[in-house]
């Protein structure tokens, strides 16, 4: 399975279109960001305590939805 990370990757853009974009283009900025992890509460731990860039953590779990979605097939 590929990393959280890699797999928001997808969704950075130059001129981020919504929520998701604009965490995947700070996550790809923040070089302490967990990239080889797939564990839920070790991204989010991450997310709530280091980076100052998530204002709501609401994006993170709809990102996420979206991985387990994506990489369960």
């Amino acid at each position: 399975m590929k990393s959280f990370y890699h797999y928001l990757m997808k969704f950075r853009h130059p001129k981020p279109k919504d929520e998701i974009s604009r965490f995947a283009n700070h996550a790809y900025m923040d070089h302490s960001f967990p990239k080889s992890s797939d564990v839920y509460h070790e991204i989010s731990d991450y997310l709530e305590l280091s980076a100052e860039y998530m204002e709501n953590m609401s994006v993170f779990d709809e990102a996420w939805d979206l991985y387990r979605l994506e990489t369960a097939k």
